[in-house]
C-alpha cells in the first residue's frame, strides 16, 4: 500500500491513497482525514485502508484521480518527532579520517543519532529556500521509517513490529555551520534546516523481497543537476538497521504515532556506487588529491533523489528540488 498527503488549506494536508504505478490515487479522508490521524489509529485504519488500495488496483473506484506528485506535501508535512541516525559508520569514520581525527570504536556498537526539527518538512516538489550560499548547502540522501506506538525499552528484536512505513529522504544540511555547532557540544541546530520527504510512503510489505524486516535491500539514487551522483545500496553497509534505531530512540522514553526515524546518509565502502551527499564526495577527493574540487550547492541547482524496484518503476516518487534565495519578510 501506498500513501500521500495532498496540499489543502489544512496544514496538515489531506491522506490520498496511491496506486503501485504511482499513475492513479483516490482520498481517504474519510477513513482518516490525515496520515497522522491514520498512524494514531493505526490497527484499524490499516486495514481499511488497505482495501481501498485494492480496489484502486483492481481499477473498481470511479472517484479515482491521477496522481501528480506536485500538488502533494511530504506524507507527514510535520511531525510530532523526527530523529535522524547515522547508520552507515563507514561514512562517518571517512568523515573523521578526512579531520585527521580517530573515530571512537564505540561508533560501531552505539548508533549516532539526533533530533531534528519536524515542524516544518518541505514538500518533495517544493524548494529549498536558504538565505545564504555561504553557508555550505549539501543535500542528504536516506530512507526512513515511520513507526506506530513504540513502548519505551523496546528489544531490537521486537522493536520491527512497530515500523508502519517507508520512505525516502532529502536531509538538507548547512555544513559550514556545522563546525561551530558541534564545538559547542551541545549537537545540531542551525546546520540542520526543514528536511524533504518522497511523495509516497509505502508498508513494508508492499517492498517484498527488497524489505528484509529491517532494512531495504535496493539503490538509492541522486542526481545533482540532472548528472549521476550516486546510487549506493541501502541494504549494504547499514552497521544498524531499522529495528536497532527504533530500540535506541526508545531506549528512554516511548516514541508516539508518526515518529520519523532516518538511517542517516545511504553510504557504501564499494566507492564506485558514488555518495549521497556532496560532503562525502569531497571527502574522498580531499584523501585523494589533498583538496576538495566538487563545490556545494548554489542557488538554481537541483536535486533529484529515487529509488527503482526490480523493473526500474519509482517505488516512492522522486524528491525532486531546487535551491533558491530565501527573502525574510520585510
Amino acid at each position: 500500500m501506498k500513501l500521500a498527503t495532498l496540499k489543502s488549506a489544512h496544514r496538515d494536508g489531506e491522506l490520498i491513497i496511491v496506486s503501485s504505478a504511482l499513475s492513479r490515487a483516490v482520498k481517504a479522508t474519510d477513513i482518516a482525514p490525515t496520515l497522522q490521524q491514520a498512524l494514531d489509529q493505526w490497527h484499524d485504519c490499516e486495514k481499511a485502508l488497505t482495501a481501498r488500495f485494492l480496489a484502486l488496483e483492481s481499477n473498481e473506484l470511479s472517484n479515482a484521480f491521477a496522481f501528480d506528485a506536485t500538488k502533494t506535501t511530504s506524507p507527514l508535512p510535520r511531525a510530532y518527532q523526527w530523529a535522524d541516525a547515522s547508520a552507515y559508520v563507514n561514512h562517518v569514520e571517512l568523515v573523521r579520517k578526512s579531520r585527521g581525527v580517530e573515530m571512537p570504536t564505540s561508533f560501531w556498537t552505539d548508533p549516532l543519532m539526533y533530533q531534528g526539527g519536524s515542524d516544518s518538512f518541505i514538500g518533495p516538489r517544493d524548494p529549498i529556500l536558504l538565505a545564504d550560499e555561504a553557508w555550505g548547502i549539501d543535500f542528504e540522501a536516506e530512507v526512513a521509517v515511520i513507526t506506530t506506538d513504540v513502548p519505551m525499552g523496546v528489544t531490537p528484536e521486537k522493536a520491527g513490529q512497530y515500523i508502519a512505513l517507508v520512505m525516502l529522504v532529502n536531509d538538507v544540511s548547512l555544513r559550514n555551520l556545522a563546525m561551530n555547532e558541534l564545538g559547542k557540544g551541545f549537537g545540531f541546530f542551525n546546520c540542520k534546516p526543514s528536511s524533504a520527504f518522497s511523495p509516497v510512503a509505502v508498508t513494508p510489505a508492499s517492498l517484498g523481497e527488497a524489505w528484509d524486516g529491517k532494512k531495504i535491500h535496493l539503490p538509492i539514487i541522486s542526481h545533482l543537476n540532472q548528472k549521476w551522483f550516486g546510487n549506493p545500496n541501502a541494504g549494504i553497509d547499514m552497521t544498524f538497521d531499522f529495528p536497532t534505531l527504533i530500540a535506541h530512540a526508545a531506549k528512554t522514553r516511548p516514541l508516539g504515532a508518526g515518529t520519523i526515524i532516518g538511517s542517516g546518509t545511504v553510504s557504501n565502502s564499494d566507492r564506485s556506487f558514488g555518495s549521497s551527499c556532496i560532503v562525502e564526495k569531497r571527502m574522498l577527493e580531499t584523501l585523494a588529491d589533498g583538496k576538495p574540487s566538487t563545490e556545494f550547492m548554489k542557488f538554481g541547482d537541483t536535486i533529484r533523489i529515487e529509488m527503482l524496484d526490480a523493473n526500474n518503476q519509482s517505488i516512492f516518487g522522486a524528491i525532486d528540488q531546487e535551491v533558491m534565495r530565501y527573502h525574510p519578510p520585510a
